[in-house]
């Protein structure tokens, strides 16, 4: 089946919310039509409010980096998908590898996440990859199932048809190496078939995003691989320019 591209921007640590604003006013004139591809904004959650009061009547999604799998309580720091659906989130990045290498993500707290995200009408976009070091070993094929068992193992198909994938290898994230299409094809292949195993019917309506280093002169490559769905960009969606460009390409 044919699943409309997906192309999300993580902003990481930058922009403050007028920085954020300032952005977004000059990405929206370079995006056209938005019929063809669907596009996501990922700001810092001081930023979020900001942007949505920018991107309200547009067809433009906003989402958070990150929440808690409680809804409310004496976590300080932390915010709820219930916060997220309230300043007008509609997604959440989940189990990012930068979560899980400086704070202490695990695939428990993944699916205690992706939980509280469906619970408060939010669409996960959940975050697998290997490090170079598991790639190296050749671990790449058992660190993504187990990544998928872990987050995703009690997940029910109906929930699973919105699931957003992204891989991201590790070793690709913020170095300027990129995983070869073929590369990135294998790895995205896997995931399908996993995703065929355990949701059956729904594993073709879940989208794969890829998440390495995907700038203007490799987007178009990359997404003409049959399971890359889009793209979950880092350093190139800080520029509206390539933003743009890459998501053209998702359109192409």
């Amino acid at each position: 089946m044919s699943r409309r591209p997906l192309v999300a921007a993580n902003w990481k640590m930058y922009k403050t919310p007028s920085e954020a604003a300032e952005f977004v006013r000059e990405l929206l004139p370079l995006l056209g039509e938005s019929g063809r591809a669907d596009v996501v904004l990922a700001p810092p959650f001081p930023a979020l409010e900001a942007v949505a009061r920018i991107l309200s009547g547009t067809q433009i999604g906003l989402s958070g980096q990150d929440l808690y799998w409680e809804d409310e309580g004496a976590f300080t720091g932390q915010v709820s998908g219930r916060m997220l659906a309230a300043v007008g989130c509609g997604y959440v990045i989940i189990g990012h590898s930068e979560r899980r290498q400086f704070f202490g993500e695990t695939d428990e707290t993944v699916a205690r996440k992706v939980d509280a995200a469906y619970r408060n009408g939010l669409t996960p976009i959940v975050c697998a990859g290997e490090t170079l070091e598991q790639r190296e070993a050749g671990e790449t094929e058992c660190t993504l199932l187990r990544q998928l068992n872990g987050g995703l193992g009690s997940l029910s198909a109906d929930r699973a048809r919105t699931l957003v994938l992204a891989y991201e290898p590790v070793w690709a994230i913020g170095t300027g190496r990129t995983a070869t299409p073929e590369i990135a094809g294998e790895a995205h292949a896997l995931i399908r078939n996993w995703l065929s195993r355990r949701f059956e019917g729904a594993a073709e309506e879940i989208r794969i995003l890829y998440g390495g280093s995907v700038k203007p002169d490799n987007a178009r490559a990359l997404f003409s691989i049959p399971d890359i769905d889009g793209g979950l960009i880092g350093g190139a969606s800080l520029k509206a320019d390539s933003f743009a460009a890459i998501v053209a390409a998702a359109k192409a």
